[in-house]
């Protein structure tokens, strides 16, 4: 009798799903075509509808909006399990939540993570030109929302699975410019604007800073609320001659991860390139298959692996217009990398549709035979680092092994130099251990416990904006109540802490301390392995905040910010006084100065030090008291009073234009961004209005930020563009490149006319244009009698942060302290010439004696000695600013901001 009923119970369950699947629309029936077919793309528009549609239709599926993105539409995650899990979701979630913060035993943690289900995230469409990704989401939501195969339900009753679309706005803008064009042979991806409103594909470079809307809704949903063990991120395109690369990752990997990640993505990797064999799916590629590493944090896939998550990326090909997979004779040959080649050929689209969903169950089948592991792995990550951070810890960086390595060798030349058994690497079977002693318990090498943000610092807006990033990404934050003191020193309330002994320990680290990256060679003597994005990148050096590093426990009148709870600014009101001095050290004083002059209240700048505030701060009269009173209540900016001071000067708001160009500027896109978040008014300017002149008559400064002027010496270059008649009228003045012969003595004639240019990074390059009398100083003399530039096995900075000299006397670096943190990504260092001080050209910033290395990986760093970074130039009545340092990197070095705004007054 209990067999039947259980028969029929089985019978009931399968007919009630086939109704089901039924009733779930197909993308066809509801798009007009299949996902995959050529020529064809879904836009957002029509899959927000097909989401919402299927999860009104399945109760296997829930709709969710995770916030807004930059150009306002909703951000939607599709939160996909079955029916009995669906009503259980808070508890599923508080579970995850409860692992991976690890502030919970092992004998509930075992308990829970039997009881928990994994939690999978899997998005698409984070670069939007990569239109696969987008596409599979569609596709792999109707096959878990219809099907209803023993695989299939299984996944749903054990795992639950995030699909979350990460750029809609992309989407929206990629597929619509696709279709437009009626002659589907026609039809391409060459927007003319970025595919996120202001960053295009540096949105996958945002993820610890979380400056974007759309990153800080992505990492509020991994690290506060649901904190998956996998994230999924699907990117395009595989390497020449294969189909998809993913994990495992090349070396190297980031010293401060726990072990079980990088193994961890072994066991995840095997899954995924072990389904497709199965299914007879060739062309996968891993390991040195790829550029791929586990080094870099920012990335949608990598910020996880310091949070102990999984963190998967493939990149696939695939293209909706005729696509083939190339002829590479070495990717025909089986290894470790690639051990199943793919046969060069087209390449239909719906193919690599077909390979995502694949991928996609190749994981989730991993979460449902492995739950119990993934989730305890999660906890026992998070419980390691709380523990490495309650007791002395020495994370093994390179340096400390080159340091063990010269402490031997330093001992052996006072011994014996010819010592047969020794040699330069030491002894055959290893070195003593007194060696290993000699570093690892030095007290001064072991890493912090914790840091303390006092809220008495010059510019504590930015440690809040500095905390706040901590914060969107799941780290623990603490506030003071009270006063206190820590190792003799004295804080005062509202000082803010960060301890290390909390689960996301790696991240905190990583944020904090520096990156040492490895020498990475092709060989010993050979040329770099580029590395696949920065090498260095220290947040809280490039914010420029004021941090203490304390190396022992502590503990205080401390209040634990609620998780992901963002902060802000002390509201004070504005002090009594006829007049007022704004601190020019601080960055948010340029959001009150432009509101001030928005408002028609003049501003001075200070031209010596005045009441202890340094030369450049403002002064402001009786008649800003309005806007000076939302400033001290809303930015931070708590003005002291003051009478005029001698030798104040006026400034007035300058006509600000942002050098573009067709298809968009990511440099440019970030400085856009900064620009409004600190009230500054800007107009974008094309090439064409370029050559036109006058430019005069419409800027006082010009920003170029790092990219679109041609290197000098070079034939220029060309982005792919269409013909005017092939486009709107709204883009085509747009179209056109910035050139030598028409595009520079418009410059030219602007600056001697008394405009300001203001040039960084690559940019930089106008000025040799320009006949500036400074010379490129990472250059050589070549064999032939001329200068080259260094080889890559003398001299090679990929991104790293380094620390410059500055001469904050000169108003353009008002504000600055005596020396600066920069990101330094491969950029121009200069020479001044013999004559530049008679030509009206002096030095803003320069490297000094010492190796200025401070995080990342720095090769012939003597190369820099004395070095200048940053120079200006009297050009007629007109000025020239050269900023070689990405002094605007990614809108996260606050820091540096100064140097760009204080030039943006007259």
């Amino acid at each position: 009798m209990r067999k039947r009923f259980t028969l029929l119970g089985l019978l009931m369950l399968v007919w009630v799903s086939a109704i089901q699947a039924q009733q779930v629309p197909t993308p066809k029936s509801h798009f007009g075509f299949d996902i995959g077919d050529p020529y064809m793309l879904a836009n957002f528009t029509e899959t927000e509808a097909y989401f919402k549609k299927v999860a009104e239709a399945s109760d296997r599926v829930q709709y969710f909006s995770i916030g807004k993105t930059e150009f306002g539409r909703e951000q939607p995650m599709l939160v996909i399990t079955s029916p009995e899990n669906q009503a259980q979701l808070e508890k599923y979630k508080e579970i995850s939540q409860k692992l991976g913060r690890a502030e919970i035993s092992k004998e509930e943690a075992k308990r829970l993570s039997k009881e928990g289900k994994p939690v999978i995230w899997i998005d698409g469409g984070l670069h939007a030109s990569e239109v696969v990704g987008a596409q599979q989401l569609i596709e792999t939501l109707y096959t878990l929302a219809s099907r209803n195969d023993e695989e299939t339900l299984k996944i749903l009753d054990e795992v639950i699975i995030l699909l979350v679309h990460v750029n809609p706005d992309g989407m929206e803008i990629m597929s619509n410019w696709y279709m437009s064009n009626e002659d589907v042979e026609k039809r391409n991806k060459n927007i003319p604007v970025l595919y996120q409103k202001y960053v295009g594909h540096d949105n996958n470079r945002d993820f610890y800073m979380n400056n974007m809307s759309e990153a800080t809704n992505i990492s509020l949903q991994q690290y506060v609320e649901w904190l998956p063990q996998i994230i999924y991120n699907h990117h395009q395109s595989g390497p020449s001659g294969t189909v998809v690369a993913g994990p495992p990752y090349r070396d190297p990997f980031n010293h401060v991860f726990d072990p079980l990640i990088i193994s961890s993505l072994d066991g995840v990797g095997a899954a995924m390139i072990s389904r497709l064999y199965e299914e007879d799916k060739p062309g996968y590629t891993r390991l040195d298959g790829s550029v791929f590493s586990t080094w870099w944090n920012g990335g949608l896939r990598t910020t996880p692996y310091y949070h102990n998550q999984i963190g998967i990326l493939t990149e696939i090909v695939g293209d909706p217009s005729p696509f083939s997979i190339p002829l590479v004779p070495d990717r025909l040959i089986p290894n470790n990398g690639t051990p199943y080649p793919v046969t060069p050929g087209p390449w239909p689209f719906r193919r690599s549709i077909d390979y995502s969903v694949s991928l996609n169950y190749g994981i989730l089948n991993h979460a449902v035979r492995h739950g119990d592991e993934l989730l305890y792995n999660f906890y026992l990550m998070g419980r390691n680092s709380i523990e490495r951070g309650q007791e002395d810890t020495w994370t093994k960086y390179p340096k400390y092994a080159q340091a063990v390595q010269d402490e031997f060798n330093a001992s052996r030349k006072k011994r014996d130099a010819d010592d047969p058994e020794m040699s330069a690497f030491g002894f055959r079977s290893g070195l003593p251990l007194q060696f290993y002693d000699s570093v690892y318990t030095d007290q001064s090498k072991k890493d912090p416990y914790g840091y303390i943000l006092s809220s008495d610092q010059p510019d504590f807006p930015t440690a809040i904006k500095f905390l706040n990033a901590l914060i969107k990404s799941g780290i623990r934050v603490e506030k003071a109540n009270a006063d206190f003191s820590v190792n003799g020193k004295s804080y005062p309330a509202g000082s803010y802490v960060v301890k290390t002994d909390q689960a996301f320990r790696p991240h905190v680290i990583d944020m904090f301390e520096p990156q040492d990256h490895p020498n990475d060679f092709l060989y010993p003597g050979g040329p770099p392995i580029r590395p696949y994005d920065a090498a260095g990148w220290t947040l809280a050096f490039q914010m420029g905040s004021e941090i203490d590093r304390i190396m022992e426990d502590f503990d205080g009148p401390f209040d634990a910010v609620p998780y992901g709870e963002i902060q802000t600014p002390p509201a004070k009101n504005l002090v009594k006084g006829s007049g007022f001095l704004i601190d020019a050290r601080g960055n948010n004083a340029f959001m009150a100065v432009n509101d001030l002059l928005k408002a028609k209240v003049k501003v001075y700048r200070t031209s010596s030090e005045v009441n202890g505030l340094p030369v450049g701060s403002y002064y402001v009269g009786s008649a800003g008291k309005k806007v000076l009173e939302k400033a001290a209540q809303e930015y931070g900016v708590y003005p002291v009073a003051a009478s005029m001071p001698k030798g104040a000067k006026e400034i007035k708001p300058a006509r600000i234009g942002l050098y573009d160009y067709y298809g968009g500027s990511m440099p440019s896109g970030w400085v856009r961004w900064m620009l409004e978040q600190f009230h500054f008014d800007y107009s974008l300017v094309f090439p064409q209005e370029i050559d036109n002149g006058d430019l005069n008559d419409k800027y006082d400064v010009l920003l170029f930020i790092s990219s679109g002027i041609p290197s000098y010496g070079s034939r220029g270059f060309t982005r792919p563009q269409p013909e005017a008649s092939e486009i709107d009228e709204q883009y085509r003045h747009m179209l056109g490149s910035f050139t030598a012969d028409k595009s520079v003595p418009q410059i030219e004639e602007f600056i001697k006319n008394g405009g300001e240019v203001i040039t960084v990074g690559s940019a930089t390059d106008l000025a040799f244009y320009l006949g500036v009398p400074v010379t490129d100083a990472l250059v050589e003399m070549g064999a032939n009698g001329k200068e080259v530039s260094l080889s890559g096995e003398k001299y090679y900075i990929p991104g790293s942060v380094l620390e410059m000299n500055v001469d904050n006397s000169q108003p353009i670096n008002y504000g600055m302290g005596e020396t600066s943190y920069i990101m330094f990504n491969r950029s121009p260092v200069f020479r001044l010439g013999p004559d530049a001080a008679n030509k009206g050209v002096k030095a803003l910033a320069w490297f000094g004696e010492e190796e200025p290395l401070r995080s990342g990986w720095a090769w012939g760093q003597s190369y820099l000695k004395y070095g200048v970074t940053a120079f200006e130039a009297q050009i007629g009545k007109g000025k020239l600013y050269a900023f070689g340092p990405e002094i605007t990197f990614r809108a996260q070095s606050h820091g540096t901001f100064k140097m760009l705004f204080n030039g943006l007054y007259k």
